[in-house]
């Protein structure tokens, strides 16, 4: 099954003969041990496809008949934030490959676009140009996103792109295929921060800026942003360690 946006009807045809040459055709753009992103152009179109892996048996029948597919996802989750003046790239269709025992592929096609850097650049330069004023326009998208009711909860370094243009910086949120749509309390909104990695001299400027916006302390906004993002570091760092701590041990024995 293929939905099309109605902007995008007219490449119906040529976007199910990319899917099926998906395989052979198509310059990569990602590849991932669980999904591939390759670009594709027609009529002057850049658009990207991304083929989700296949799901188990499980999740296969979850998908067909309990839970939306993360291809459907994607295209309904873009749709609401374009609804809600959120930058994301624009979702021209997703497609479903079904049995009657549930999904078996499915691919999401959006919009190519051309950035400059994803958010993650920020975090590893710390004299990365214009850093202050991104980290300021950052706090102020992510601010909106809370604002819409939208919790991303993969709000993550690589999920947000950064294009420059004649008027500023532009943000796009992708890999959208999780998001809560509920009230976001102010716990909720600080807690949304704790993937993104950030430094404390980072949390500063952020929270500075989302104080004023928010119309809530300085010191309120930045002891409980740091708290849940130190914590989420740590968590992390302590995993790691043990990783690391297994193979040293399986190569000792």
């Amino acid at each position: 099954m293929t939905y099309c946006h109605s902007k995008y009807q007219h490449l119906k045809p040529q976007i199910n003969a990319f899917v099926k040459d998906f395989e052979s055709k198509g310059d990569a753009v990602t590849v991932g041990q669980r999904n591939v992103i390759k670009s594709f152009e027609v009529d002057g179109v850049k658009l990207n496809i991304k083929s989700f892996k296949k799901p188990n048996a499980f999740n296969s029948f979850i998908y067909k008949w309990i839970r939306l597919s993360k291809a459907k996802r994607s295209f309904n989750y873009a749709s609401r934030l374009i609804d809600c003046d959120i930058s994301t790239p624009f979702p021209i269709a997703y497609i479903e490959e079904t049995s009657f025992f549930g999904l078996k592929n499915s691919y999401y096609i959006s919009e190519h676009i051309d950035y400059d850097f994803e958010f993650r650049a920020l975090i590893h330069n710390p004299k990365f140009p214009d850093r202050a004023l991104l980290l300021k326009q950052f706090a102020e998208f992510t601010f909106k996103l809370h604002q819409n009711n939208i919790n991303f909860l993969d709000h993550s370094p690589g999920n947000t792109l950064i294009l420059k243009t004649d008027k500023g910086y532009k943000f796009y949120l992708i890999d959208l295929n999780r998001m809560r749509f509920e009230n976001m309390t102010f716990d909720k909104r600080m807690h949304n921060f704790r993937r993104m990695w950030l430094s404390k001299t980072m949390i500063k400027v952020i929270a500075k800026k989302y104080a004023e916006l928010y119309n809530k302390p300085y010191q309120e906004i930045h002891d409980v942003m740091l708290k849940h993002s130190m914590a989420f570091q740590h968590k992390i760092n302590r995993k790691k360690l043990r990783r690391s701590g297994r193979k040293m041990q399986f190569g000792t024995k």
